[in-house]
């Protein structure tokens, strides 16, 4: 008979046993339950006394927190030198096992980042959704809640400094007009070193940065610089990117007596699920960065003013293990007291080599920027919650239109894409409680030899495509089934679809639909007449969107596909050329055109092509 271990705050003796094994010293510890899940991951400058806390100080814990300590069965250690390396171990540990209890920041696509890819010779500066922390060296700002104003902020600042405009070449051997004009130094043609194109792209960053005064204070000095030389032209040039930079965050300023201090606020609006926090960033006195975050709690109350640090204290230590020294403002005036405050307030400190300051505000005018704050937050949740509802309500029409017995939570549609039976594919999204989640979509290619340029057969493509997303699921067991399938298509589509789920006896067990273009009508399986549904319900109305996500995401990779084809179809008449070599080919020189116009020695340079192979290439565009 296996006996199950108790809690150790069940178990006093046992307890303190354990406790008397963890040092005071600075690590990380983990809070396991009896089947060795992991509850918690903390840090802390002395871990004994932290770990001790959480059994003798029940009265003051939140209910999340008395919650999880009736669970722990065993406590881990990880002891660290420095307190800077548990704070980032912690980090990576809590990303790594998203332990129930912890805090946790979601990877929301709803506001984007702005990339400068310092990995490369030539940095590009973009703007995207998607954080990728594969490349240490490149930089990621944000995220920004005020998409707009990130996108004018970036497009006046490809007018204000000579940056590369295009992501290829325009021409093989000369320069675009953008060079012409001053808009790009030529990286293209390599007119400029890396070394001062990486100039001219810090001067951006410190934009980013919130250092615009410092930025305009060194060019001020190289106007003069100029000016004194007698090149009138550039000290005018800079002049103009002077007057160009002051006009950015013109209307943005902020009102506080000490408007020379670098500051950030931090606030936030949260309901029994989610909080939607803001960190205004502040620099002389000028707003010049709002950022957002979506964390989530498990059994958040919203009057527990603990719960409400805890979460500020785990956005402000994930934002400033990001961000270089410089960025870090000597002031961080926060809504609530945060649990660890002390702790991250000496990290930063160290980071940044000069003393930093994080308090709750007692003054007015503070009180007033922190309630700013707060009100920005209750909007950006409101919003959200906003954007649930709409998605519950028609989760719950499409459920009552189908008579599903409960709300669909997965639903996959597709549809398949060609031009007369060529490049044929097809494409699998996901929605899950109504928004896309793409980290689940697919692409297939239709393998039916029936199927070929100049003879289509989308019934039988469609009942190709799931069936293999079926046979999938019948090799991994763990891939989740969907509660809803949607084919896109009339009854000829869903007929050809429901063939195949029948032969392999699963037809009963996943609903499958399609729908219509033309009138938008629902149709299920066996029946000769569409749903009674109106095209402009709630739950027609995600069909709809889950049919046009599944239209664009096939027709994508259908293009893509084709101009694959098209730029190969050439090269695959030149001998002794396959598919691996023209993909060097193609990815030095870029197009079929540029690689006519090359010459044999310029050939020869691609890796995997010698002298014999590029004149075989040469001799074939030119004889």
């Amino acid at each position: 008979m296996i006996t199950q271990t108790l809690p150790l705050i069940k178990d006093s003796e046992r307890l303190e046993n354990r406790l008397k094994e963890i040092p005071q010293t600075p690590g990380v510890y983990l809070m396991r339950d009896s089947s060795d899940r992991i509850l918690y991951i903390g840090k802390s400058k002395k871990l004994r006394n932290r770990v001790r806390s959480y059994f003798r100080d029940g009265k003051n814990h939140t209910h999340r927190i008395s919650l999880m300590v009736q669970q722990i069965v065993e406590i881990e250690f990880i002891v660290t030198d420095t307190e800077a390396e548990a704070l980032a171990l912690e980090a990576n540990l809590v990303k790594q096992h998203q332990p129930y209890f912890n805090v946790l920041l979601k990877d929301d696509k709803k506001y984007p980042y702005l990339c400068i890819t310092w990995s490369e010779d030539y940095p590009r500066i973009f703007i995207t959704r998607k954080r990728r922390l594969g490349k240490v060296k490149d930089r990621y700002y944000g995220p920004y809640v005020d998409t707009r104003l990130l996108r004018n902020t970036l497009n006046l600042v490809k007018r204000i400094f000579p940056l590369r405009q295009r992501p290829k070449p325009l021409f093989k051997d000369r320069p675009c007009l953008n060079y012409d004009i001053g808009r790009c130094p030529g990286v293209c043609q390599t007119l400029i070193t890396p070394e001062e194109y990486h100039k001219i792209v810090q001067k951006v960053a410190m934009i980013f940065q919130g250092r615009s005064r410092e930025l305009i204070d060194i060019l001020n000095t190289q106007m003069e610089k100029e000016a004194e030389s007698l090149n009138f032209e550039k000290a005018a040039a800079i002049r103009d990117q002077i007057r160009d930079l002051n006009s950015l965050n013109a209307d943005q300023k902020v009102s506080l007596p000490d408007d020379q201090i670098s500051r950030d606020a931090i606030a936030l609006a949260g309901n029994n699920q989610i909080a939607c926090v803001q960190i205004f960033q502040i620099r002389a006195g000028k707003l010049v960065g709002r950022l957002g975050f979506i964390a989530e709690i498990p059994n958040l109350g919203t009057t527990e003013i603990q719960e409400l640090g805890s979460i500020l204290q785990r956005v402000l230590e994930s934002h400033y293990q990001i961000v270089d020294s410089v960025e870090i403002p000597t002031e961080i005036i926060v809504q609530n007291e945060l649990p660890e405050g002390e702790f991250l307030q000496n990290w930063l400190t160290e980071k940044k080599g000069k003393k930093v300051e994080i308090f709750v505000p007692q003054r007015q005018g503070k009180a007033e920027l922190i309630e700013m704050v707060k009100k920005n937050a209750e909007y950006e949740l409101a919003r959200l919650e906003k954007m649930r509802d709409r998605n519950n309500e028609a989760m719950t029409d499409l459920a009552e239109i189908l008579d599903l017995p409960e709300l669909p939570h997965r639903i996959e549609g597709y549809d398949i894409s060609h031009i007369q039976g060529s490049d044929a594919v097809a494409s699998r999204v996901v929605f899950i409680d109504g928004l896309p989640a793409k980290q689940h979509y697919r692409h297939y290619k239709i393998k039916n030899p029936e199927v070929y340029s100049g003879h289509s057969d989308d019934f039988a493509s469609m009942a190709e495509v799931i069936g293999r997303r079926f046979r999938d699921y019948e090799k991994q067991p763990t891939t989740e089934k969907p509660d809803l399938i949607m084919i896109d298509g009339g009854k000829g589509q869903l007929s050809a679809v429901v063939a195949v789920m029948e032969e392999m006896n699963i037809l009963g067990e996943v609903l499958v639909v399609s729908l219509a273009k033309q009138r938008e009508e629902i149709f299920l399986p066996g029946e000769s007449q569409p749903l009674k549904s109106d095209a402009e319900q709630p739950g027609v109305q995600l069909l709809r969107r889950l049919r046009d996500e599944a239209h664009r995401f096939a027709v994508s990779f259908h293009r893509e596909k084709r101009s694959q084809r098209m730029k190969r179809s050439r090269l695959d008449e030149i001998p002794g050329l396959g598919h691996h070599r023209q993909k060097l080919l193609l990815g030095h020189f870029h197009s079929v055109d540029y690689i006519r116009m090359a010459t044999v020695e310029q050939l020869a340079e691609v890796s995997g092509v010698g002298p014999k192979l590029a004149q075989q290439i040469y001799d074939y565009f030119h004889l």
